[in-house]
């Protein structure tokens, strides 16, 4: 399939370089799509257009930086035409008990400028394009910790639940122009960002889960593949899923049930 047959087009994705953001990039592309890839680790993007060709463009940039995503933006539209979906995959964790004293405001405030200003940012820079075409499609990449408790996550929670409701309001506000706005979001799912948080603890760990910490395991037995929650982003994106907005999927083999 050519990127002329595809019915995806040109899709934005952030956090594109690694995780979640890739394998989406990667399963666009294997659907004849092409993507403007955005991500802060330039050497691991350029990495990636390496690995994924020509179809796969790099921009670099910090997704919270307001004049950087608004001259990208307006860039990638002049050079590649319509951006027809958005995918805010950007995201960063941290960890920690709320009242630890040792966490710092400061990491507080990079966390939410991360995963919720910069996909505030994103769509509100893509958004009112795809409006006055009356066609577009945004997905934003959440967390099941978003509507699920999770100790020593609390702050991550929050943030990812901030993210997910920015998306369904911003649903509501588009929907008369035709854009959908969908979140997915995913369990336990085989990154980096995952790797970083077991720090040596078995996979197994996660799911057979751990009732001392009130968390529930997988009962589907496995942990997600970022492609497993890839598929689920293409599906929303499509038109197959044109009468879905303001939803939220989750990717995470029962987890949160």
């Amino acid at each position: 399939m050519t990127s002329a047959d595809s019915e995806y087009g040109l899709t934005l994705v952030t956090g594109a370089a690694s995780g979640i953001g890739a394998a989406v990039a990667r399963a666009l592309l294997g659907e004849g799509g092409r993507v403007a890839a955005l991500d802060l680790d330039e050497a691991a993007l350029h990495a990636r257009a390496r690995e994924l060709g020509p179809d796969f463009v790099p921009y670099p940039l910090d997704v919270t930086d307001e004049a950087a995503v608004g001259a990208a933006v307006e860039r990638i539209e002049a050079r590649h035409g319509a951006i027809l979906g958005l995918v805010n995959a950007a995201g960063m964790l941290l960890t920690g008990a709320l009242c630890d004293p040792s966490l710092e405001r400061q990491r507080l405030r990079r966390l939410f400028e991360v995963n919720f200003e910069g996909c505030w940012l994103i769509a509100r820079a893509v958004a009112p394009r795809m409006a006055e075409r009356r066609r577009g499609a945004i997905v934003t990449v959440a967390s099941n910790a978003a509507s699920t408790p999770r100790a020593g996550l609390g702050l991550y929670c929050a943030s990812k639940a901030a993210c997910a409701m920015l998306t369904r309001c911003l649903g509501l506000e588009l929907a008369g122009a035709g854009v959908r706005c969908n979140v997915v979001s995913p369990g336990s799912t085989d990154t980096p960002m995952l790797e970083g948080l077991l720090q040596g603890t078995p996979p197994r760990a996660l799911i057979d889960g751990d009732p001392r910490a009130f968390r529930l395991g997988i009962p589907l037995g496995r942990i997600a593949s970022a492609r497993d929650v890839a598929e689920v982003v293409l599906f929303l994106l499509s038109d197959r899923a044109r009468q879905i907005t303001m939803q939220e999927l989750r990717v995470d083999g029962g987890a949160t049930l």
